[in-house]
């Protein structure tokens, strides 16, 4: 069930959405080669309780994974790209480093992905976060009243498609609030004109990811960790957003 929030809820959505996006920043700040992907977490851990925050990944326990998920963030590196596994892994020079991660602040949650480059930056990988944050945005532009899911899909797939990456459909967008999944799926590709029609007090987090050369997933052996069957590069771009009345709002923006 589709369920609409109030000016009121979305206003408190975007407390926890403003939260997210500086533990964010702060992440992205410490992401330098050397670091280890286990100091990323314990930071997010120490941001999360000084808020008083609750995390939505701890003890997640959906139909893929093995066992519950004991970490507040993923951290997923180059050709992982979803649920990425904080381990005992150090940061090297000229990694692609996605950051994804939702929480719980007075019951209700917001969510944000942000894909990095730690140190010297390769071309190419520049051009594939590229890709999904233009995807992002086009599908946020999308989100008014009176448009449909479709087009929100649509133009996210359009965009992946002028950049020449597949998209995979497995994994997507969804409908939040109150837990961290509610419905609707957002696919990442889509037809105009099709499916929910969209209306103010529906809340969103759209997230394009891509992988360079294939729409193929495997899963590393932790059950969590998934990454692009050839091992080429990936990237990964979500906010949560509300349609309102007018232009969508972005809950998740950067300051």
């Amino acid at each position: 069930m589709v369920e609409l929030k109030t000016a009121q809820e979305v206003d408190a959505m975007a407390v926890t959405g403003a939260f997210i996006a500086a533990l964010l920043d702060d992440l992205a700040g410490r992401a330098r080669p050397g670091v280890n992907l286990l100091d990323l977490e314990l930071r997010a851990r120490d941001l999360i309780a000084e808020r008083g925050a609750q995390s939505c990944y701890w003890d997640y326990a959906p139909s893929f994974g093995r066992g519950p998920f004991r970490n507040v963030i993923c951290l997923s590196v180059n050709d992982a790209v979803l649920h990425g596994l904080p381990h005992d892994h150090t940061l090297a020079d000229g990694d692609l480093l996605t950051m994804d991660i939702a929480v719980s602040i007075d019951g209700w949650v917001a969510d944000s992905a942000r894909s990095i480059i730690v140190g010297t930056p390769r071309t190419e990988d520049l051009r594939l976060i590229e890709a999904t944050e233009r995807a992002l945005a086009a599908g946020i532009a999308a989100a008014v009243p009176g448009n449909r899911l479709g087009d929100i899909s649509a133009a996210i797939g359009s965009v992946a498609a002028d950049y020449g990456y597949p998209v995979n459909t497995d994994f997507g967008g969804h409908g939040l609030g109150r837990t961290m999944h509610e419905d609707p799926h957002v696919p990442n590709i889509g037809r105009a004109g099709r499916g929910l029609k969209l209306r103010p007090g529906l809340t969103l987090a759209l997230e394009p990811w891509l992988a360079a050369g294939t729409v193929r997933i495997v899963y590393d052996p932790d059950g969590w960790t998934i990454r692009s069957a050839d091992g080429s590069r990936t990237a990964h771009s979500e906010h949560t957003i509300a349609v309102t009345d007018g232009a969508p709002r972005v809950l998740t923006a950067r300051s």
